[in-house]
């Protein structure tokens, strides 16, 4: 996994992204989202965001992780993921695969039962087999 954290987080660190901050924090999530085959938005400290990140670790997939609570900006990234998500009360997890959405953990465990989300990593070039 890739972390854009502080060390203490799982003990990875991904450096910034060397290209400009968006001022606006949608169009952040999407630049974010697309620069990874797997973007998972997260908070350090929740349940749900480490077992998604265990399930994409578990398939072999190297998903890049950036964790909210560690971003001096990850108040509005959350507010952005609340507007992209319609709104839900909890905004992480959140899962890009080939910078396309694909939701919180109740759309990403379905994807993942009913057999899509295999493909969709496949066609990200983030799973090979």
């Amino acid at each position: 996994m890739h972390y854009q954290a502080s060390e203490s987080s799982w003990g990875y660190y991904m450096a910034p992204s060397r290209r400009t901050i968006a001022a606006d924090p949608l169009e952040r999530v999407a630049r974010l989202a697309s620069e990874s085959a797997v973007v998972i938005f997260s908070v350090s400290s929740c349940c749900m965001c480490h077992a998604v990140k265990r399930l994409f670790c578990g398939m072999g997939v190297n998903p890049t992780v950036y964790e909210l609570d560690q971003d001096p900006n990850g108040k509005e990234i959350e507010r952005a993921l609340m507007r992209l998500l319609g709104g839900c009360s909890s905004p992480v997890p959140v899962v890009f695969v080939g910078g396309k959405l694909i939701g919180a953990m109740d759309r990403v465990m379905a994807s993942h039962i009913n057999g899509t989300l295999v493909p969709l990593l496949k066609e990200a070039g983030a799973l090979w087999l």
